[in-house]
């Protein structure tokens, strides 16, 4: 029989299935453990990891209790600023809400903070988090605003801040004993930091020309599965990561039961849009993507995922989402596409075509699945050509409410005219 980790209890289910459980002693309990119980599910893998972790950081709460703050030269102080972020990564609101794609950007931005050094030449990341001061937030937002080589990086400085009130507000909920309490102090002092005002640039899109001309040249060149990642992201209004990743299979496209149907998953709003590929008229069949269709009918089956690269010999696994950007990149190159040409560009051009084919903001969002009115406006780009049809649509308005004016004065310079021949006459009349 396999040795259980320690603190976790097994229970039967109905089913027959085990479920294991987290579960600290009362007595540690009592003495404010701030390691939480926790459901570990019924995968005995997946239980084992997570009680290994949990255990590492019961064993640190442990050995801070006793007066010893790290479990090993190598660890972080528990409490620390380097542990904060180490929790935060462990976090559900990391782990469940930050996607792979973006992960490495939060660590590169995690440590910028935690080697950020002090006038006293220390490291940010080896302080106490109850050191940490409002006014020592707006200190280090200042010096990250300076970059390497001396140039501001107002973006950067941003986000990480905004990072920190994230992980701050984050690790305050499971642990609020290591944090500063009100009224003596408060729990997140990145909360109020003030933040230089910049520009914010518009994310470049490409548009549907561009598209199809890589994706004929990738398909030329050995690459029908970079060629399809392109017109999905393009078309569907796909993420690229969730491309990638095998969201979107064969199962989805034309399937027995919706053949005139994609299903296109979007992991990030957990929505599925079901874009319809044809209509049936009194003329016959409308096919409403009939270019993209023929770039996917040049990809291998090579598995249920539409997306996988092909080992040779029937072999094929998953793309890392960084290699097929490489791809995408020296393919772009070849074909002197414009250096904003990226799968991420490929999205952004179908959502800016949504707007310049004016359509409402439920059509629009019905197709992108956006939850919210403000999250669709951010896709809507002021490209020329919508900056065209609106000025038609205000010229025409103009020359409406202009007509109607002159319409208006006439008919009523007639009856001033009618009225002042009425009194004439009838002055003549009487004289």
């Amino acid at each position: 029989m396999v040795e259980l980790p320690r603190y976790v209890i097994p229970k039967k289910l109905a089913a027959g299935k085990v479920a294991y459980y987290f579960n600290v002693p009362t007595r540690y309990r009592k003495l404010n453990c701030t390691v939480p119980n926790e459901p570990l599910g019924t995968d005995f893998a997946v239980m084992m990891k997570r009680a290994e972790m949990l255990n590492g950081l019961f064993d640190e709460w442990d050995l801070a209790r006793k007066g010893t703050i790290t479990i090993g030269a190598e660890g972080p102080k528990f409490g620390s600023v380097d542990w904060l972020f180490r929790e935060f990564k462990q976090s559900k609101a990391y782990l469940e809400k930050v996607a792979e794609r973006s992960r490495s950007d939060y660590e590169w931005a995690m440590q910028q903070l935690c080697d950020l050094t002090t006038k006293r030449g220390d490291r940010v990341g080896g302080r106490m988090i109850r050191t940490i001061t409002p006014l020592g937030a707006d200190k280090i937002y200042d010096k990250l605003l300076i970059g390497p080589r001396g140039k501001k990086r107002q973006r950067t400085a941003e986000k990480i801040v905004k990072l920190c009130r994230k992980a701050w507000r984050v690790v305050h909920r499971l642990y609020p004993d290591q944090f500063n309490r009100e009224p003596a102090g408060i729990p997140n002092p990145w909360l109020g930091v003030t933040l230089e005002t910049r520009v914010k640039l518009t994310k470049a899109a490409v548009t549907r020309e561009q598209v199809y001309v890589f994706a004929h040249g990738a398909i030329e060149r050995g690459y029908p599965d970079a060629a399809a990642t392109a017109v999905i992201c393009f078309e569907w209004l796909q993420r690229p990561e969730n491309v990638v990743a095998g969201l979107i299979k064969w199962s989805d496209y034309r399937a027995p039961s919706a053949p005139s149907i994609i299903r296109v998953a979007h992991h990030k709003t957990g929505t599925v849009a079901p874009h319809p590929l044809e209509e049936i008229t009194e003329d016959g069949a409308v096919r409403f993507y009939a270019d993209a269709e023929e770039v996917l009918a040049k990809l291998p089956r090579l598995g249920l995922p539409m997306i996988l690269r092909d080992l040779g010999k029937g072999a094929a696994k998953p793309w890392r989402y960084s290699s097929l950007n490489h791809v995408v990149a020296r393919l772009r190159k070849q074909m002197k596409l414009p250096a904003h040409f990226t799968l991420d560009a490929c999205r952004h051009g179908g959502m800016t075509e949504l707007e310049e084919a004016e359509l409402t903001d439920g059509q629009g969002r019905a197709l992108s699945t956006h939850k919210t009115q403000k999250s669709y406006e951010g896709y809507a780009k002021r490209t020329s050509k919508r900056m065209l049809s609106a000025t038609r649509k205000r010229y025409a308005h103009r020359l409406a409410n202009e007509t109607a004016t002159g319409v208006q004065n006439a008919s009523s310079d007639g009856i001033q005219n009618e009225k002042q021949r009425e009194e004439t006459s009838a002055y003549k009349t009487a004289s």
